[in-house]
């Protein structure tokens, strides 16, 4: 086949992230730089499903590069989960000769677009996208950058305000049930506290801790905690009850998924798209594939490897951590 006669398709799937739109632009500028058609699919799995299918041109993605989230917008399909509904996303794809994917999201996403290939055949390389960094086999996830810098930016807010009261700060990030965000984000802003599922924490060596640091003049205190603990109320309590500071809880929420991206979630996101499509059109390209980014290189690992292991925060970082637990 010619490089003329092929048509890729781009779609993010699951949670946003900055990061998104600079590599939908690149996806479409690298297509037309290899003579290939690039289609946009909106609405994720859901759109695949619905036809929400667009030739693109260069005018759909001009100026989108400093934009956080996704202009083709996202979902969670549970319709993808039914055969009927799959083969509906094959039919809308024959429509327009797309034989070829690239995905941006998590590993919830890549299992669907498995599952796709399996059933119809359809070539597609996933680029990891999720702030959570809890995909396994990569070192990185695009987004990632840009929410630490988020995370970093309200925090050191919620402390020049906490040092002017002599108050406490809880500070409560995303995550899921990895504590990547929360251990990076107290590592880089001087947290005193970090809690994060992976490791244990003892909240009496804590206390004796910043009590003495209180008496001697201390005039805040960080906490930074993981939501996937579910202990932010637990230790606002804490905080205020036992080490003695009256406290407040902030919750960043959503926040951490918007924002500019960073240069280097630009760059990252320039790397993993040109990577995924010269694999796709490499005569290599014969199922479902991951680009990941491990010790520095980019890879390709399978869909199975990505889900045969549950991703562990490195050790050097976790020593890190450990003294903000005791």
């Amino acid at each position: 086949m010619k490089k003329e006669d092929i048509s890729i398709g781009i779609l993010t799937s699951g949670g946003d992230c900055a990061g998104m739109n600079p590599a939908i632009k690149k996806f479409v500028d690298y297509c037309f730089d290899m003579k290939v058609q690039p289609y946009l699919i909106y609405d994720g799995l859901e759109g695949l499903i619905d036809g929400k299918i667009k030739k693109a041109k260069h005018s759909d993605v001009a100026g989108i590069i400093h934009e956080g989230g996704t202009r083709l917008r996202s979902s969670r399909s549970k319709r993808f989960f039914e055969l009927k509904y799959r083969k509906q996303a094959y039919e809308n794809l024959l429509n327009y000769g797309i034989d070829k994917l690239v995905i941006l999201g998590g590993d919830g996403s890549f299992r669907a677009l498995k599952q796709f290939h399996d059933d119809f055949g359809v070539s597609f390389v996933g680029i990891p996208a999720t702030i959570d960094n809890d995909i396994f086999g990569t070192d990185y996830c695009l987004g990632v950058d840009t929410a630490l810098n988020m995370i970093r930016f309200a925090t050191d807010a919620v402390r020049d305000t906490s040092a002017s009261f002599r108050r406490g700060c809880v500070i409560e990030t995303m995550g899921r049930n990895c504590g990547y965000l929360a251990l990076v984000s107290a590592a880089t802003c001087g947290a005193e506290v970090c809690i994060i599922p992976e490791l244990e924490y003892d909240l009496d060596s804590l206390c004796a801790k910043l009590r003495k640091q209180l008496e001697e003049g201390r005039l805040y205190i960080v906490v930074v905690v993981a939501e996937g603990t579910k202990k932010t109320a637990k230790l606002v309590k804490w905080l205020e009850k036992e080490v003695g500071i009256e406290t407040r809880a902030t919750i960043l929420g959503h926040t951490q998924r918007g924002g500019n991206p960073t240069v280097y979630d630009r760059l990252m996101a320039t790397e993993f798209v040109v990577h995924a499509l010269d694999k796709l059109l490499s005569s290599q390209a014969k199922e479902g594939l991951v680009v990941v980014y491990k010790d520095a290189l980019f890879q390709f690992v399978s869909i199975d490897y990505v889900n045969s292991q549950k991703f562990q925060i490195k050790q050097e970082l976790l020593d890190l951590a450990s003294k903000m637990t005791k």
